[in-house]
């Protein structure tokens, strides 16, 4: 029997708003609301605001900004997975006619492609997109600023291409596919391009003395793929549950998952942040967060998922700067992880078993290295060095009877069995790297061979 999750302690409720009341007093933001989901719902919800007996509540829409590219790459993988575009295409071959067709999809989607971060004067998200009707007025005329995939280099324009090349293949405008194929499924009905009431007017907020100036409100025609969405706490609950494990209606588990990997491996063991297709990815208080944070005028906003926590907090504001959003939402979570730590799912046996695979399990050698080799459910393999940091990777099995890495250094490698001539196993192939029951077992094909003397003493 499957329980729902169960609803967060008092304790935990008035900690959760302590943090949204310091956010909005110290962030001197007209207002702002916060939310955490656990299990895939929503489980809190709260809002501060200026107006005395007056708390936005999770219906009210903010603006979120650079959240949009979370889905704007939603619609660029599911084009993918059915097959009418490659991440490794050229832009050219969808989409031609742009100075920037030689960049490829995956660049786009990973701000890699050395585009420039924002388009040509004036400032794109306070005037009207009627000033860049075509693709050619956000590039200009030197649209590159670094040579294509030599470096994460942040660019908004790239994303107007991307909508651009889901309207191509699409027939229609973005927002359209985007409502119909994403949206809708999901039941996020109060996430539009435009603003639906009740929805929080925008403000910026004067650095030096708590006064107030209205932000304008812009309709950022072909760079609406960048930052155009409004949404609220509700609506964005439901997409941080999607990124956990995906829809079928909409994408499936494995290309979210894919999503929120980092397009280059960060360098170091101490890495802040990263990047994936359309995804950021940030470290903070020891817990790996995926998601996204958005500006506008007049607007944060922030969503972190922390999958180990099985939590996520999203926090939307309506001042342009001085509400650190990001933080917030990474606090929320924190504050549900310290106060209620995540039960662990319970030990169960496999339901089934194929002998065979049973039968590779334990230890291998690559040779003096030894490394043992698990089996998980679905014929999934876990291979990792025993007693020693290393390449550890998990593996998918495939129809072929291989299996597929999934991530560390064996990402996207085959692992093979191979079997000797009489039907059993004599050692497993990765990546042409062999592996055997003995170090450099001497029965089997050992790259170089294996001295005829053996192991000796010294």
């Amino acid at each position: 029997m499957a329980f729902p999750p169960e609803e967060l302690l008092p304790t935990t409720r008035r900690a959760l708003l302590h943090r949204l009341a310091v956010g909005q007093t110290e962030g001197r933001t007209p207002s702002l609301v916060g939310a955490v989901v656990r299990g895939g719902r929503m489980v809190w919800t709260d809002g501060r605001s200026m107006i005395d007996d007056h708390r936005p509540d999770d219906d009210v829409q903010y603006r979120i900004g650079s959240l949009t590219k979370n889905f704007v790459a939603v619609l660029v993988m599911r084009l993918r997975d059915e097959g009418a575009l490659e991440l490794t295409d050229p832009l050219e071959k969808h989409l031609p006619g742009t100075s920037a067709g030689g960049l490829t999809i995956a660049q786009l989607l990973a701000h890699t492609s050395g585009l420039a971060s924002e388009t040509p004067g004036p400032w794109w998200e306070r005037t009207p997109g009627a000033l860049r009707p075509e693709l050619a007025d956000v590039l200009g005329e030197q649209p590159m600023r670094h040579p294509a995939g030599s470096r994460f280099h942040y660019s908004n324009p790239g994303y107007a291409l991307l909508g651009a090349l889901v309207e191509r293949l699409r027939g229609e405008p973005w927002g359209d596919v985007l409502r119909r194929e994403v949206l809708e499924p999901l039941g996020m009905t109060r996430t539009t391009l435009s603003p639906q009431a009740p929805h929080a007017g925008g403000f910026a907020v004067h650095p030096w003395a708590d006064v107030m100036l209205p932000e304008p409100l812009e309709d950022t025609g072909v760079m609406a793929p960048a930052g155009q969405l409004w949404s609220t706490a509700a609506d964005l609950c439901r997409w941080a549950a999607f990124l956990v494990g995906g829809d079928e209606k909409v994408l499936g588990a494995d290309s979210v998952a894919q999503m929120r990997r980092p397009v280059a491996e960060p360098s170091g063991p101490d890495w802040v942040a990263s990047y994936g297709f359309g995804t950021q990815l940030r470290r903070q208080d020891g817990r790996l967060l995926f998601g996204h944070t958005g500006s506008m005028p007049g607007f944060v906003a922030a969503l972190w998922v922390s999958e180990a926590d099985d939590l996520a907090a999203v926090v939307l504001a309506n001042a342009t700067s001085g509400t650190p959003t990001s933080v917030i939402a990474a606090d929320l979570i924190g504050i549900v992880a310290e106060h209620e730590p995540r039960l662990p799912e319970p030990w169960r046996p496999l339901a089934e078993v194929d002998p065979e695979l049973l039968a590779l399990t334990g230890p291998w050698y690559w040779g003096p290295s030894a490394h043992i080799l698990r089996l998980r459910a679905d014929r999934a393999l876990e291979l990792a060095p025993l007693g020693a940091a290393g390449r550890d990777s998990r593996f998918r099995a495939l129809p072929d009877g291989t299996w597929t890495g999934l991530d560390g250094y064996y990402a996207g490698e085959t692992l093979r069995v191979v079997r000797a001539a009489d039907g059993t196993v004599s050692h497993l192939d990765l990546g042409s790297f062999v592996l055997t029951r003995a170090p450099y077992d001497p029965g089997t094909p050992i790259p170089g061979g294996v001295d005829p003397l053996g192991w000796q003493p010294s």
